[in-house]
């Protein structure tokens, strides 16, 4: 008699490990601290943007770079300054897929992210509120964001339909290439503060609110000297609101030097002999 042996079973393949997720993402996108830090953060520039709408400042917290003061309000009309990316919103969409597939940004996912992302972007938390308060109050809310104004209409589109209320190119929505300047946005805020009041300003980088502080030559602890010295350390928290991104920027960077001093470093002694 012939044994005929059934077929060996196929081997289900090996599911593809799944890479963790960046500490700073973790922090930003999904943890109660920093929704709670966020909230917090909006709700003192909505606190701080009413009061100064009640009281009519004569000032913009927008300084003028060519004569280091800021510019005049006059009779303009108010307005609040934000950023778009982890300001406004969150890009989780293509943070994802930057950890999923363990690379760097690229400019041309972003691009795509750009055109494409409308109705995958998160508002920030407390943002919304914060639009429905600053617009009931008379308060317009201005974007200054690096998107690109190539994609102009996909950032409106993405703005508006995370629930942030209308944005429009080159009335309240100014992008990377509205002039020469590249990804300052000095110029684009010279503009801004050409036509209006602006009562507060706030972003996650520093470039938010004055190109000199992303000066690439700076060290980080010169960088944080600098912005922190008058007349600049008056201004945050009051007019200047940052919030945290522990995911991207000039803000990460740094070697073990850079960030430890000297004078502050410690071991423990059994770790001594093994150094």
């Amino acid at each position: 008699m012939t044994v005929v042996e059934a077929p060996a079973a196929p081997t289900a393949p090996a599911a593809a490990a799944v890479p963790s997720v960046p500490m700073g993402q973790q922090w930003l996108y999904g943890s109660a601290e920093g929704a709670i830090s966020i909230r917090q953060t909006y709700a003192q520039l909505t606190s701080y943007a009413l009061a100064k709408a009640k009281a009519r400042p004569a000032d913009s917290v927008i300084i003028d770079e060519a004569t280091g003061k800021p510019f005049a309000c006059g009779n303009k009309p108010l307005a609040a300054v934000f950023d778009a990316d982890e300001t406004l919103i969150w890009n989780i969409g293509p943070m994802r897929w930057f950890a999923l597939t363990g690379s760097e940004f690229d400019a041309k996912t972003w691009d795509q992210w750009e055109k494409t992302g409308t109705g995958k972007a998160a508002a920030m938390p407390g943002a919304l509120e914060a639009m429905a308060a600053l617009r009931a109050a008379g308060i317009t809310p201005i974007a200054n964001t690096n998107r690109s104004a190539t994609n102009a209409a996909g950032s409106e589109q993405t703005l508006a339909a995370a629930g942030l209320g209308e944005f429009k190119h080159g009335e309240t929505l100014f992008l990377m290439g509205d002039d020469a300047t590249g990804s300052s946005k000095d110029q684009r805020r010279a503009t801004i503060a050409s036509r209006w009041c602006v009562v507060a300003m706030a972003g996650d980088q520093l470039g938010d609110f004055r190109n000199a502080f992303n000066k690439p030559e700076a060290p980080p602890l010169a960088r944080r000297t600098m912005a922190t010295a008058a007349p600049f350390d008056g201004l945050w928290g009051n007019g200047w609101f940052l919030f945290a991104n522990p995911v991207y920027g000039p803000s990460i960077r740094g070697g073990f030097d850079d960030i430890f001093p000297p004078e502050t470093r410690w071991e423990p002694q059994d770790q001594q002999g093994a150094r």
